[in-house]
């Protein structure tokens, strides 16, 4: 039987190690990304060249799109298994993202299709779960909170890699996972780095029987490291809340208010 030093508190779930008592390679697997769509022109010149050149399984972004680098690679949006696409992405983007959110899913009891309503509301599309939703969300939760745990934990180490040395990451989250994700969170990003636990009030109290109901998530805010990127968010004072606190003016207009 292998026999695992530990050296200081960690959460260990079944599968985080190999049977050697190695801790398991996070997956690195890079491929091409094809190209779907483009929306950066008219519904018509679109509808026209589909027409004309219907785009094939092997056609690949070749990174020839924009004049640099970057501007082939603003506003994409990519869609499939994000362990796949980040691992995908480290080729290129390794330490160079500044900001990362994820919303992974959370035991809700809720499925993936939704109803998106549209112009005044007399129509509507209808998006029920796909086969793949239905499958991953399953898979996700077929074996309780150590499957939810394996899922994770490699995606947060590919977002560290892909974040810039001032680059932060925000991670939403329920109520039910949150102290499990948060203990990963110290593994990956060290628990200096932990920012804050932003607490989203999602609904309003309300009765629930015989015990308090859940009326928030959290979203948890790591950085890379003490050098973060912060840019401060201010919005103007109210004018009736200025003249009422701040009722006296110097001789430059600027308004004062006494205090002992």
């Amino acid at each position: 039987m292998v026999k695992l030093e530990i050296s200081k508190t960690e959460l260990v779930w079944p599968g985080k190690y190999n049977e050697d008592g190695t801790l398991k390679e996070v997956p690195r697997v890079s491929l091409p990304f094809q190209v779907i769509e483009t929306v950066n022109e008219s519904r018509a010149t679109r509808e026209a060249k589909r027409r004309s050149a219907q785009g094939t399984l092997f056609d690949v972004y070749e990174g020839k799109e924009g004049d640099t680098f970057e501007d082939g690679w603003k506003n994409k949006l990519i869609w499939g298994d994000n362990l796949l696409v980040m691992g995908s992405l480290l080729e290129n983007f390794a330490g160079k993202i500044d900001l990362i959110y994820i919303d992974p899913p959370f035991a809700t009891g809720a499925d993936f299709s939704f109803r998106a309503e549209i112009g005044d509301g007399t129509a509507a599309v209808v998006k029920e779960q796909s086969l793949i939703e239905e499958k991953a969300y399953r898979d996700t939760w077929g074996r309780s909170v150590e499957s939810y745990l394996e899922m994770l934990f490699p995606r947060l180490a590919l977002i560290r890699e892909l974040l810039s040395s001032r680059g932060s990451a925000y991670i939403h989250i329920g109520p039910q996972m949150n102290h499990f994700v948060r203990c990963i969170l110290d593994a990956v990003f060290g628990s200096a780095n932990s920012r804050r636990e932003i607490i989203w009030k999602r609904v309003s109290s309300r009765g629930h029987g015989k015990f308090y109901p859940a009326t928030h998530d959290a979203i948890l805010f790591y950085s890379r490291s003490d050098d973060l990127l912060w840019n401060q968010l201010y919005e103007p004072l109210d004018p009736a809340y200025v003249e009422g606190k701040y009722r006296f003016c110097d001789p430059d207009g600027r308004r004062y208010r006494k205090d002992n």
